[in-house]
């Protein structure tokens, strides 16, 4: 499918004052320490871009979830001008006021987090008016905010003359319309997560279009569950059995569903006194948690994959935080890694877990969007792209 954004190649941005909406919502550490920059990084072709024809960009993004109206210093963007100084190689100067914008000499300015202001999850006319005053132009580049009708994603897109999707937005589209409409199968889609009902409608989704669905997490257990397994202790979601017999029984589409038949347990997560490896699905100790898949289930899983001609992956397969309960998420990784396919992951988790084993240069896409990757890949319109067609 063409993508059919208005993109900055079709711009003349020559001397004009331009808004970029980025997705700077980037996880700190106790002391404000940004613990994770891939999003700055991912930001910086299309700012780099403008830097070079526009005479003011102001930056906007979210952080966090602060009280909308009120400032709260633990969800401020400082740590992210710090970073975007550094990494433009120019002051990006921290502006909290509307009134305070456009009166520094730098290139950039940083607003501070957008929903300190009243009215931007509700997408408040009176909001997008103040927004409207400062430029010319408008670039939304927050792929991971793109599912969000807020002012800043939508509202200032909507009511300005001239809207253009950046260079991450525009990748993002590109890699998501890939693994929608590819007819390269073998299709394996690995979803995880502790909730089924948090993703059904990728689920249902997925299993119409790929050829293998392996489910991890609290999803896996919950499907163990409805096929008749005692999940004793495990984290299932037992109000979604008769959406995961509709599933495994194939009343979505014909993918087959993998579920491990070997599993990792334990008495606790933080705490294990006891651990059992590689047991049996119906051999559950009592009173034990599964908090991974075991070796058997990670070597077929993986065979799968080695045969993929398209991968999807979001949700790791067991509690990879914890280096006990981490083997089925990085063998499944690498398997992922050494694969020819094209393979698309997204999710933060999944992003998490490719740092932590080192998996990046194998993945042909990592997006830098978790909820609205899944809600592209569910058939969903997102806002923040429908503007821009």
């Amino acid at each position: 499918m063409p993508n059919l954004l208005r993109t900055l190649r079709s711009a003349d941005l020559s001397n004009h004052d331009v808004i970029i909406r980025c997705d700077f919502n980037v996880p700190l550490n106790e002391n404000l320490e940004i613990t994770d920059d891939s999003r700055i990084k991912a930001s910086l072709p299309t700012l780099e871009y403008l830097g070079k024809y526009c005479s003011k960009v102001i930056i906007l993004s979210h952080l966090g979830r602060p009280t909308e109206g009120e400032f709260d210093p633990c969800f401020s963007l400082k740590p992210v001008a710090e970073s975007l100084s550094a990494y433009l190689n120019i002051e990006v100067p921290l502006i909290s006021e509307f009134s305070d914008l456009k009166k520094t000499s730098s290139k950039f300015e940083l607003f501070e987090n957008v929903r300190f202001h009243e009215g931007e999850k509700e997408n408040k006319e009176g909001l997008i008016e103040k927004y409207l005053e400062l430029a010319d132009f408008f670039v939304m580049d927050a792929f991971g905010s793109s599912h969000r009708a807020h002012v800043t994603t939508y509202g200032i897109a909507k009511k300005i003359k001239n809207s253009f999707a950046g260079y991450l937005l525009e990748q993002e589209v590109d890699a998501l319309e890939r693994v929608s409409a590819t007819r390269e199968h073998p299709y394996i889609a690995i979803v995880g997560g502790s909730k089924v009902s948090t993703k059904i409608e990728i689920l249902k989704k997925l299993s119409s279009k790929v050829d293998y669905l392996i489910p991890g997490g609290g999803i896996a257990n919950t499907l163990l569950m409805a096929k008749g397994i005692n999940t004793e202790r495990s984290l299932v979601e037992s109000s979604m059995l008769d959406f995961s017999n509709s599933l495994l029984n194939g009343e979505f589409g014909d993918a087959k569903i993998l579920l491990p038949n070997d599993v990792t347990t334990a008495d606790s997560i933080a705490n294990p006194k006891e651990i059992f490896t590689d047991i049996s699905v119906d051999q559950i100790p009592k009173d034990q948690l599964i908090l991974d898949i075991g070796k058997n289930s990670a070597k077929e899983f993986s065979n799968y994959i080695a045969d993929a001609k398209t991968i999807v992956w979001n949700g790791p397969l067991g509690v990879f935080e914890v280096e006990a309960f981490s083997m089925g998420t990085k063998i499944i990784g690498e398997a992922i890694k050494r694969s020819d396919a094209y393979s698309f992951a997204g999710g933060g988790d999944t992003v998490a877990a490719i740092n932590k084993f080192n998996l990046s240069e194998g993945i042909s896409y990592i997006s830098t969007g978790g909820g609205a990757s899944l809600e592209y890949l569910s058939g969903k319109k997102l806002p923040g792209i429908e503007i821009l067609k």
